[in-house]
């Protein structure tokens, strides 16, 4: 068996590299991922890539944060320290919206910057997924399991003819930066 993990297609045009995409399709070869230096308008239909759950974990990190808040100002002004402030009631809701609003949006900010960071694999302790390090500069990686599509041979010709300009041959999972 071969020790050859991902067949990685460079292309230096956005327009081949949708063109390598389909070629690839209409072979029956899958692909495991795709890098480029900026987002393409499209790939992800053509890749079948589902839409991002980004908006349902946002929506759950600010709730989180108003519940916070509604919980700490009614055990602080109704349960712990409860003050009379000109007849007013202890919870007076219409006075600690901006108060909720305010940790609503800073729950939904730290949370999405953790998310972020721990789905790029971006987090201390976590190896940063590059396949190639010319793909965050210049090029667009077309990465193919070589596992699971054994005619290694057969996809190289399919990406020469839709305008790779480089093949490469990776043994190893990831590239690290050291």
């Amino acid at each position: 068996m071969s020790n050859i993990k991902y067949i990685l297609g460079h292309f230096e045009d956005p327009d081949d590299l949708m063109h390598g995409i389909d070629k690839l399709q209409e072979n029956s070869v899958s692909i495991y991922d795709v890098y480029t230096p900026m987002p393409i308008h499209g790939i992800e239909d053509k890749l079948g890539i589902k839409r991002s759950r980004l908006g349902k974990v946002a929506f759950g990190f600010g709730l989180t944060g108003t519940i916070t808040a509604i919980s700490m100002i009614t055990y602080m002004l109704v349960i712990d320290w409860p003050m009379n402030i000109g007849g007013k009631p202890h919870f007076a809701f219409p006075d600690f919206i901006p108060i909720m609003f305010e940790l609503t949006v800073l729950f939904a900010a730290f949370g999405m910057v953790g998310t972020y960071f721990f789905a790029n694999h971006l987090a201390p302790g976590r190896a940063p997924r590059v396949m190639d390090l010319r793909a965050t500069n210049d090029r667009f990686v077309i990465a193919i399991d070589a596992r699971t599509n054994t005619s290694h041979d057969q996809i190289d010709n399919i990406l020469k003819e839709a305008g790779a300009v480089e093949i490469k041959h990776n043994e190893r999972k990831y590239v690290s930066y050291e």
